[in-house]
């Protein structure tokens, strides 16, 4: 009989994947503080709690490393705001479900790696700044639909055409929670306001007390 046992297989393919997941987060911090251009692997590696070996065992150099964290932040993002989001039937409740979780998701300390590296591969033609890239055209298009919808049933009025407001509707989205990021609860309450304005709904009731 040959092979290791089942119950070590496992145990090696568990302390991979926390090795990799802690390289991963120690990345992207260092991604969204610091840029693609300055980021330092012996630094990340350390911040993990690991050596730069394994850290290169498990990514061959910055790029795959940078491109893992794109993908790992993508998956996190949607895990915690996408799939709230795409449950919500209304389409005027999704575009306000999002706003309200990605200021939520905001409080993380990554969370702007993305605004980031788009801003420090703008123009370029680089297979990090492409991940991103495809990213947000996807949410755009997706955001956009939901404005569509909206405004074929009514619950949206007019306005410029959906692409150019899911546009705005997202670069709103996106300042507010960097801006705001861990002042809860005004970062929820200020995406919904200022998303709510682009969008021409009705602002948010006061509540007196």
């Amino acid at each position: 009989m040959t092979g290791k046992p089942e119950g070590l297989r496992r145990t090696q393919a568990d302390r991979r994947a926390q090795t990799r997941a802690a390289l991963l987060e120690a990345a992207a911090r260092g991604l969204s503080t610091y840029g693609y251009a300055n980021l330092i692997l012996d630094r990340v590696a350390g911040e993990a709690g690991y050596t730069r070996g394994a850290l290169y065992h498990l990514f061959a150099n910055k790029e795959e490393l940078a491109l893992a964290v794109v993908k790992w932040v993508e998956e996190t993002w949607e895990t915690e705001v996408g799939r709230p989001v795409a449950a919500e039937s209304d389409p005027v409740e999704a575009l306000l479900a999002l706003a309200r979780g990605h200021a939520v998701y905001c409080r993380r300390d990554v969370a702007n790696i993305m605004m980031t590296l788009r801003v420090e591969f703008a123009g370029q033609d680089h297979p990090v700044g492409q991940a991103i890239t495809d990213i947000v055209d996807r949410l755009e298009a997706d955001c956009a639909g939901l404005i569509a919808a909206g405004r074929s049933s009514g619950a949206i009025p007019p306005g410029p055409p959906p692409a150019e407001t899911a546009s705005a509707y997202l670069g709103i989205v996106e300042a507010v929670g960097i801006s705001l990021a861990g002042h809860a609860p005004y970062d929820v309450e200020l995406a919904e306001r200022a998303v709510r304005g682009v969008l021409n709904l009705p602002p948010v009731p006061e509540v007196h007390e």
